[in-house]
């Protein structure tokens, strides 16, 4: 049986959320589970066991800890021994060796439909990433593409935080902390080491992961911005407890330093009755995004569009940024209005969750995804520059689309099955033929 169903329930239909980004939150699914005034009484309440789960250093800042402490019926030190699994399926992990690092433009079309009872899990294909897991630093993409819901098994990421794009269908993601919806248009967040099942709202579900092996993501400085503005900590959401009392084996399945570890445990790990902490799962709707822009002239960087960073040791350079371009007004005067020709020292995977993208005639669909890695050179291809150039600058509303971009300090390495995929286009680069020469000295 499923404790707290009626919270189950209206969280799953995206009610009774708690607010706000990397605050202190709590929930209990019965009244009475938490502890009043200390996190790890004697006796804890209801006979849970209180735990401990720490997402980042216990001496790290106060502003970048990163904890929670879970109230369960069963601890998790109950589990049998992990084995090495016998298959990682398309799952790959950094460092990425496979293929060398490829200078040249790429891009793909969506993930061929996968096979009957494909789950989220078996579902994940690994297009390429940097860093190294086992040293926290750096990041991989995965895409998935799913048409099961994981049934009687769950999954958690030692090696790395889960930021879920969905492009098409819904994810219902059952995690120790409760329950969280989200459908495309959003993103949800899985920290590192968080146990959690995805099932499916709609028949088919695909989208896009960026695992991120660094530190957690967190809100940019706004700086000269001021207090307002990009994303705001009240249109985050955290689930509401809701817990499983399940007596029956469970398979649970762990990602460790690159490798997927299997444990059947005799009940489900997903059975925290009350919780409270900085550690915690969260969905955000990326078109309450508030998008801020030129009202005069010239084209801001698309650094303006950064949701999420992972911050690295140098300021201003992120391990990886999580962009959205969200729908929003163009004004300004004498300027290009899609981006810019440009070459960047970041490396920029780009996806399209709906609709079209300004800067792209054809060849970039939902689903599919492009890879400029840095200082590869890139911009509009020749129709849309060719329209653009000779565009009346009047006020224009961006609407019809939703696309994305991981940013990252590093190159990205595909994974071999990424750069010989049947779906990697071999035409890109003729988007930027004929762009004509018109110099006249």
């Amino acid at each position: 049986m499923s404790g707290g169903s009626e919270q189950a329930r209206k969280t799953a239909e995206g009610l009774e959320y708690l607010t706000g980004f990397g605050n202190e939150h709590s929930s209990e699914a019965v009244p009475g589970a938490l502890p009043i005034g200390r996190n790890s009484p004697q006796r804890s309440p209801l006979g849970l066991y209180a735990e401990q789960l720490s997402g980042s250093a216990f001496t790290e800042p106060r502003s970048h800890n990163r904890r929670s402490w879970l109230y369960r019926i069963r601890p998790s030190a109950a589990h049998p021994r992990f084995t090495l699994a016998a298959d990682n399926g398309a799952l790959r992990s950094a460092p990425f060796t496979e293929a060398p690092a490829d200078p040249n433009r790429l891009r793909w079309n969506p993930l061929p439909d996968p096979a009957p009872g494909t789950d989220f899990l078996a579902g994940l294909w690994t297009l390429g990433g940097n860093g190294d897991a086992t040293q926290r630093s750096g990041m991989a993409i995965h895409l998935y593409s799913a048409n099961a819901s994981m049934t009687d098994r769950a999954f958690s990421d030692s090696d790395g935080e889960l930021l879920i794009v969905p492009e098409r269908g819904g994810l219902l993601l059952r995690t120790e902390f409760g329950l969280l919806s989200a459908r495309p248009g959003e993103m949800a967040l899985i920290p590192r080491g968080v146990r959690f099942r995805v099932e499916l709202q709609d028949e088919t579900a695909r989208g896009y992961v960026c695992e991120n092996y660094g530190r957690p993501f967190e809100l940019p400085d706004l700086g000269p911005i001021g207090a307002n503005g990009l994303a705001a900590a009240r249109d985050f959401r955290a689930p509401v407890a809701s817990y499983e009392d399940a007596e029956r084996p469970t398979e649970v399945l762990n990602k460790f330093c690159g490798n997927l570890w299997t444990a059947t445990y005799d009940h489900s790990p997903l059975d925290v009755v009350a919780w409270h902490g900085t550690h915690v799962p969260y969905v955000y709707d990326l078109r309450s995004f508030n998008v801020l822009g030129s009202i005069s002239y010239d084209h801001p960087d698309p650094s303006i569009f950064t949701v999420l960073t992972s911050p690295s040791d140098t300021a201003g350079l992120a391990g990886v940024d999580f962009v959205v371009f969200a729908p929003r007004w163009l004004v300004g005067e004498d300027t290009f209005r899609p981006p810019y020709f440009h070459r960047n020292v970041m490396s920029e995977y780009m996806g399209l969750i709906d609709g079209a993208y300004d800067a792209k005639a054809e060849g970039f669909v939902p689903g599919g995804g492009s890879l400029h890695n840095m200082m590869s050179a890139h911009g509009p291809d020749r129709e849309t520059f060719d329209r653009a150039s000779a565009a009346e600058l009047k006020p224009q509303k961006i609407d019809d689309g939703l696309a994305f971009m991981f940013e990252t300090r590093w190159p990205i390495t595909a994974t071999a099955q990424a750069a010989g995929a049947d779906h990697l286009q071999g035409g890109y680069d003729d988007v930027w033929q004929g762009l004509e020469r018109h110099f006249r000295a």
